[in-house]
């Protein structure tokens, strides 16, 4: 038998180190030629690493969190034959093995597993104690005074276990003190109504996806000016059109949303906003704009947030757009979105559908200049041809480089986007 060293491949695209999200096998896992071993995350995307050869797990090279460099040991393996660990290797490691437990060498450079604890004998158990019962009827009040009361209520006694020994049955000191020797019990908390307290925390790391989050949040928020535009959208003949061609159309093309036909309005809108379909190189100084539109939308996974990107969505129908952005988003959740699906968006919408509230402030996904926050549809009453009548309102709540995108231009760009929303037949004219 022989030990085999698999090593952090080189995934490609100059990336120098991986983040080891998860382990799919542990120490003495029997595992199979191009068995999953372990999965790791790039700036861009979760990579499985599978196993070139056959064998058992003897060690792991990390915990999940670590980020490790590429090349260096992930897992060990034992193998039939002489494995790839030279001879000198092996002889420590065998020498190291015969020693004992306490004299082992340990490596400094990488964690191990931690030792299996030794099992304890379960912690003695206390008797139950049973609940007093109550001295007095439902609903009656007991009589004390307000000192007594007072008292009781500091101590964390409730009265109606309290037997009262004076005239008509009345609480008194003597028996809050009798209560307590008798071994009633007080209530939990004393000062918050009778309420329990809580106790005890737990240290969350943040790792995988939820780490890169975070980092792409903050660096964003670091670099990025962002400023704010809020407008009230009128979408209740959006949403009546919606409604007809889902009517008509619903049997033989996939049912609309109101995110295909919001992605068909900014494709129009960024024809005569081209500063807004962009990405700003800060370090070079260079504002990138774009002719096509590679537009990203926020979904919601498990793990976290992500972005996949409909590209050249300009080139899409509302239809199409609805059948790739439901593609996209599945293969988001599942784990499956490829590298390419993750990057190169050019402008980003982000929606919370029902729970979008009436106004959000939606962080720039960096290096884009422009974020397009979506917020709920809300039926109010509007003033419209001095009659009051029920509308279907939304807010769009924009975030911009100020940078690079001045004020006067963000607003001329929603008031345009409003535009089509509201006349939403001009969706459907080149």
């Amino acid at each position: 038998m022989g030990q085999y060293t698999i090593k952090m491949p080189d995934i490609g695209e100059g990336i120098a180190e991986v983040e080891l999200v998860e382990w799919r096998v542990q120490p003495g896992d029997t595992v199979a030629e191009d068995q999953i071993l372990a999965d790791v995350m790039t700036d861009k995307a979760t990579v499985e690493i599978p196993s070139p050869v056959a064998g058992t797990v003897l060690e792991l090279g990390g915990k999940p969190g670590a980020v490790m460099a590429v090349g260096s040991e992930l897992i060990r393996l034992e193998v039939v034959g002489a494995g790839n660990v030279s001879a000198k290797v092996e002889h420590i490691v065998q020498a190291a093995a015969a020693l004992p437990p306490a004299a082992a060498p340990q490596r400094s450079q990488e964690p191990s597993a931690p030792a299996p604890s030794a099992p304890r004998s379960p912690p003695t158990q206390r008797p139950p104690v049973a609940a007093p019962a109550a001295m007095h009827a439902p609903g009656e009040k007991p009589i004390a005074s307000p000192a007594v009361r007072q008292r009781a209520w500091e101590l964390g006694i409730e009265l109606q276990f309290v037997h009262g020994s004076g005239p008509a049955g009345r609480i008194t000191h003597e028996n809050l003190d009798g209560y307590l020797v008798a071994g009633g019990q007080p209530r939990t908390a004393t000062a918050g109504g009778g309420y329990t307290q809580r106790h005890g925390e737990e240290a969350v790391p943040l790792i995988g996806l939820r780490r890169k989050i975070a980092q792409k949040m903050q660096e964003a928020k670091r670099r990025i000016p962002h400023f704010s535009y809020v407008e009230e959208i009128d979408v209740t003949d959006l949403e009546a059109l919606r409604a007809q061609l889902n009517e008509r159309y619903g049997a033989s093309r996939d049912k609309l949303t109101l995110l295909p036909l919001l992605a068909r309005a900014l494709v129009l809108a960024l024809r005569d906003f081209p500063q807004m379909n962009a990405r700003f190189d800060d370090d070079a100084g260079i504002v990138t704009r774009y002719q096509p539109v590679h537009l990203g939308f926020a979904t919601q996974t498990d793990a976290g947030l992500l972005v996949p990107v409909l590209r050249h969505a300009e080139a899409m129908d509302p239809w199409a757009t609805a059948r790739k952005i439901a593609r996209l988003a599945e293969a988001g959740r599942s784990g499956r979105a490829g590298r390419d699906e993750l990057s190169g968006s050019t402008i980003t919408i982000s929606s919370l559908g029902p729970l979008g509230g009436l106004v959000t402030t939606p962080v720039i996904n960096h290096p884009e200049v422009a974020i397009i926050g979506v917020n709920k549809i809300v039926e109010r009453p509007v003033l419209r041809g001095g009659a009051v009548v029920g509308r279907k309102l939304m807010n769009l709540s924009s975030s911009f480089d100020h940078r690079v995108v001045d004020g006067m231009d963000a607003a001329r760009f929603i008031q345009a986007v409003r535009a089509l929303l509201e006349s939403p037949a001009l969706l459907f004219v080149e």
